[in-house]
C-alpha cells in the first residue's frame, strides 16, 4: 500500500478507535472524508503546523464540525501540538480533542463548528477579509496578504438556510479565493436523504454565481487534487466541488448507511473494518511510514512559510508605512486615542440613540481604519454606515461597508469568520426584534470568544406604529442571558459612547448594542461614567435613599421625572442608569453596593422588555415595570403611557413599595 493510502486508512481507522474509547462520535463522516481532507491538507493546503496562527495560512473551516476526530487525526499527523495522548482522550473532560472543534482550546482549529451551515457562512467571511486585507496592503509583486477559505461541508450543511443565504452572498461578490469540498454522501441520521433533499446543489450553486464540479470517487485522490487546482484557477468565482462518498467507508457492514453516521461501530465492527482496510496494528498505531509521509509534506509546507517571511521583510523595508499598519490591523489596538478625547465622550445634543450610535461609529471609523460591517439592508434605519469609506463588493474591494443584504444568520457568522480570520474589526446590524436570527450565531461567538459587535436599533415598544412583530420584549433577557456577553442599552449620547468604546476595545466577548428608534433626552454625565454599567444619575450619593430606580435606555428619562415627583412629596430617591448589566456586575462589590445599598430594599426597576433579567436587581421587595405582553401598534408615546412607562406610574410604584415596606 503507498504512502498515500495508507495515510488515509490511518486517519480513518485511528479516527474509529478514538470514538470507540469515548464511546460516543460520529465516526461515518471521518471515513468517507479521509481522502479528500488529506490531498487537501497534503498537497493543496497552504498551512505551517510550527506556527498555526500564521497570518497568510489557509484557512480551513470543518462546518460538519460532528467530523471532529477527522481534523484532530490531521493535525496529529501533520504535528501539531495534538498528540497521540490527546487523540485517546478524546470527547474526555478537559481535553484538546472535545466532541467538536472549538477555537482557542485546539492548536490548529480556525473555527467553533457543530451547528450545520454556520461553518460555510465563517469560510465566507474569511473569504471577504482575506479580499479586504489584499486591496489594503498589497503591492505589486508583494502579495502578503493571499491565500484560500476551505470548507467541508456535509449534506446537513447544505439542506441548512445559513448556507444558501452565505452562499448567494458570496457567489454575488465573486469570492474566487473561497472553495468548499462538499462531502456528498446521501446520508444523515435519519437515514438516506432522498425523502427530504432531491435538489441538485451543483445546478444551485451555478445559479447563485459559483464554479462548480464533480468528483464521483471520493477515494479517488488524483481527480480530487484536480478539482481543487482547477478550481484555483477560477478567480472570479468561489468554487464548490462535490465529491461523492461512501459514509462509513471500509466498515463492512455500516458502510452507507446512517448506522456509521453518529455512533462508535462496535467492537466487532472496528476489527472487521480494519481487516477490510487491511490494518494489521495494535490500537492507536501510527505506522513510521504514515509519519515520515507526513514529515516530507510539512517541510515543503514549512518552506513555503519561510518564503513568505523572506517576502514580508522585503515589504516592510520598501513599505515601512505599510507594514506597520499591516502589523496594527493585526493587533487591533486602536481605541487608546479616544481615553483623552472629551468631545468623544461628552455631548449636549439629544437625539434618537440610533442617530448618536451614527455619529460615534463614524468618529470611531476615523481612527479605527480595520473596520469591517454593515447591515442586512436595513442601514438607513439603524444608522450603521461608515461615512469615509465605500461599500466592498467585486469591483471595490477596499469598502469598509458591507451590504449583507436580507441574511441576518448568514451576517452574524460572517462576521464571526472576518474575526476569526484575523486582521478586521467585524460588526453587524439590524433591527433588535431580529436578534432571534443571530441568537445561535451569538452564541457560538461567546463560546469562541470573538467580539462580534451588534447594532440593533428600534429597541423596544418604541418602534410604536410597526406593532408586536417588529418590537422586542423578551429579547434582552435571551441576550443577557447568556455567558461572555455583554448588552448595551444606553440613555443617550454619551452612555452610546461607552457602549461603542466597549465593543470595539473587547477582544474575547461579544457586545450587543441596543439603540432607540425615538429621540431620548441627554444626561448630562461623561460617558466615562456608564463604563462601570450603572452609576447614579439623581439622587444624594451620600445619603441613603428612600428608594431606588433602576432604568436603562429610554426609561431613564421618565425615571428622572419620577425622581422630580417624589422629591416634591418628600420621599429621598435615587435614580440608577443601568446601561449594562454584564459590565456593572464586573465591578468591585464595593462599587456595587455604594451605587445600589443592599440595605435599601425599596427598589424599582424600569425598562420596556421583559422583567427576567431584573429579578435580582429588584430584591424580594422591589417592583418590575417591565412588559408582560406582546406590545401593540401604535404612535410610541401612546403605548408608553399606556404600559406605564411615565414619571407619573413610576413615582406610584415607588409608593406603592414603600407602602408595602
Amino acid at each position: 500500500m503507498n504512502a498515500d493510502n495508507l495515510t488515509v486508512n490511518c486517519i480513518r481507522i485511528l479516527s474509529a478507535e478514538a470514538i470507540q474509547k469515548a464511546k460516543s462520535g460520529h465516526p461515518g463522516i471521518t471515513m468517507g472524508a479521509a481522502p479528500m481532507a488529506y490531498e487537501l491538507w497534503a498537497r493543496h493546503m497552504k498551512h505551517n503546523p510550527l506556527d498555526p496562527e500564521w497570518i497568510n495560512r489557509d484557512r480551513f473551516v470543518l462546518s460538519a464540525g460532528h467530523g471532529s476526530m477527522l481534523l484532530y487525526s490531521l493535525l496529529h499527523l501533520f504535528g501539531y501540538k495534538v498528540s497521540l495522548e490527546d487523540i485517546k482522550q478524546f470527547r474526555q473532560f478537559d481535553s484538546i480533542t472535545p466532541g467538536h472543534p472549538e477555537y482557542g482550546k485546539t492548536p490548529g482549529v480556525d473555527a467553533s463548528t457543530g451547528p450545520l451551515g454556520q461553518g460555510f457562512a465563517n469560510a465566507v467571511g474569511m473569504a471577504m477579509a482575506e479580499a479586504h486585507m489584499a486591496a489594503k496592503f498589497n503591492k505589486e509583486g508583494y502579495n502578503i496578504v493571499d491565500h484560500y477559505s476551505y470548507a467541508l461541508c456535509g449534506d446537513g450543511c447544505m439542506m441548512e438556510g445559513i448556507s444558501y443565504e452565505a452562499a448567494s452572498l458570496a457567489g454575488t461578490l465573486g469570492l474566487g479565493k473561497l472553495i468548499v469540498l462538499y462531502d456528498s454522501n446521501n446520508i444523515s441520521i435519519e437515514g438516506n436523504i432522498d425523502t427530504v433533499f432531491t435538489e441538485s446543489v451543483r445546478d444551485r450553486f451555478n445559479a447563485l454565481g459559483w464554479h462548480t464540479q464533480l468528483v464521483e470517487d471520493g477515494c479517488d485522490l488524483e481527480a480530487i487534487g484536480k478539482a481543487i487546482e482547477e478550481a484555483k484557477k477560477e478567480t472570479q468565482k468561489p468554487s464548490l466541488i462535490e465529491i461523492k462518498t461512501l459514509i462509513g467507508y471500509g466498515s463492512p457492514n455500516k458502510a452507507g448507511t446512517a448506522d456509521s453516521h453518529g455512533a462508535p461501530l462496535g467492537e466487532e465492527e472496528l476489527e472487521a473494518t480494519k481487516k477490510n482496510l487491511g490494518w494489521d496494528y495494535e490500537p492507536f498505531t501510527v505506522p513510521e511510514q504514515v509519519y515520515d509521509n507526513c514529515r516530507q509534506k510539512v517541510e515543503k509546507l514549512v518552506s513555503e512559510a519561510k518564503k513568505w517571511d523572506e517576502l514580508y521583510s522585503e515589504y516592510a523595508e520598501k513599505f515601512p508605512e505599510d507594514a506597520k499598519e499591516f502589523v496594527s490591523w493585526i493587533e487591533n489596538d486602536f481605541m487608546s486615542v479616544f481615553d483623552e478625547d472629551e468631545s468623544f465622550w461628552f455631548s449636549n445634543e439629544e437625539m434618537a440613540t440610533r442617530q448618536a450610535s451614527e455619529k460615534i461609529l463614524n468618529k470611531i471609523s476615523e481612527k479605527v481604519p480595520n473596520l469591517f460591517g454593515g447591515s442586512a439592508d436595513l442601514s438607513p434605519s439603524n444608522k450603521s454606515v461608515m461615512k469615509n469609506s465605500s461599500f466592498f463588493s467585486k469591483e471595490d474591494r477596499l469598502g469598509s461597508n458591507i451590504h449583507f443584504g436580507v441574511r441576518e444568520i448568514a451576517m452574524a457568522a460572517i462576521a464571526n469568520g472576518m474575526i476569526l480570520h484575523g486582521g478586521v474589526k467585524a460588526y453587524v446590524a439590524t433591527f433588535f426584534v431580529f436578534s432571534d436570527y443571530l441568537k445561535p450565531v451569538l452564541r457560538v461567538a461567546s463560546i469562541s470568544s470573538l467580539p462580534n459587535i451588534c447594532i440593533f436599533s428600534h429597541d423596544s415598544i418604541g418602534v410604536g406604529e410597526d406593532g408586536p412583530t417588529h418590537q422586542p420584549i423578551e429579547q434582552v433577557a435571551v441576550l443577557r442571558s447568556m455567558p461572555n456577553f455583554r448588552v448595551f442599552r444606553p440613555a443617550d449620547i454619551n452612555e452610546t459612547a461607552a457602549a461603542w468604546y466597549c465593543a470595539v476595545s473587547s477582544r474575547t466577548t461579544p457586545t450587543a448594542m441596543l439603540y432607540t428608534r425615538q429621540k431620548t433626552s441627554n444626561l448630562g454625565f461623561n460617558g466615562k461614567l456608564a463604563l462601570k454599567g450603572g452609576y447614579i444619575v439623581k439622587g444624594d450619593e451620600s445619603e441613603k435613599p428612600d428608594v431606588i430606580i433602576i432604568a436603562s435606555g429610554s426609561e431613564v428619562a421618565p425615571s428622572l421625572e419620577a425622581y422630580d415627583i417624589l422629591e416634591k412629596k418628600g420621599i429621598k430617591a435615587r435614580v440608577v442608569s443601568m446601561p449594562c448589566v454584564e459590565l456593572f456586575e464586573e465591578q468591585p462589590k464595593d462599587y456595587r453596593e455604594n451605587v445600589i445599598p443592599s440595605n435599601v430594599e425599596a427598589r424599582v426597576v424600569v425598562e420596556a422588555s421583559s422583567d427576567l433579567s431584573w429579578y435580582r436587581f429588584a430584591g424580594i421587595k422591589g417592583k418590575l415595570l417591565n412588559m408582560k405582553e406582546f406590545g401593540k401598534s401604535a404612535p410610541f408615546a401612546k403605548l408608553f403611557d399606556y404600559y406605564g412607562f411615565t414619571g407619573e406610574n413610576i413615582a406610584k410604584q415607588a409608593e406603592d413599595v414603600l407602602k408595602g415596606m
